[in-house]
């Protein structure tokens, strides 16, 4: 059994400026805390947070939309990959950044409860609002 959900918010940095960041190895570094690896391609596999993530890229379209396939150290073997669609749009305080988190093992609900806003949106939120 699986779930999906949305967490949003607005960061202050223009779509293309985060667009890039979540596809660059270093930025993507610098702007959560966590190791990445990042091949930028459609194809192209990833890893953050010092490998507990790991993926592929499956869609990218520039300064708008990214979908990656995605999985954790916690997936058990019997869990597909879930899916997650990272959305870019110009807001006045920056951009309204919306990530759509889908077939997510049903025990796992910490990426709901928390841990989208802790370990992605609020580190961007601070990283963007000083550099």
């Amino acid at each position: 059994m699986s779930y999906d959900f949305e967490v949003s918010g607005v960061v202050p940095a223009p779509p293309e400026k985060l667009f890039r960041a979540w596809l660059s190895s270093d930025e993507h570094t610098a702007m959560t805390g966590g190791v990445a690896t990042i091949d930028p391609t459609v194809g192209g596999v990833f890893t953050a947070w010092d490998g507990y993530i790991n993926g592929k890229n499956l869609e990218l379209e520039p300064y708008a939309r990214i979908v990656q396939s995605w999985r954790t150290t916690q997936f058990t073997d019997d869990d597909p990959d879930s899916q997650i669609e990272v959305t870019f749009e110009s807001d006045e305080g920056g951009t309204l950044l919306r990530i759509r988190h889908s077939r997510v093992p049903s025990e796992q609900l910490g990426y709901e409860n928390g841990g989208w806003q802790k370990s992605y949106l609020d580190p961007m939120r601070n990283y963007f609002s000083t550099s």
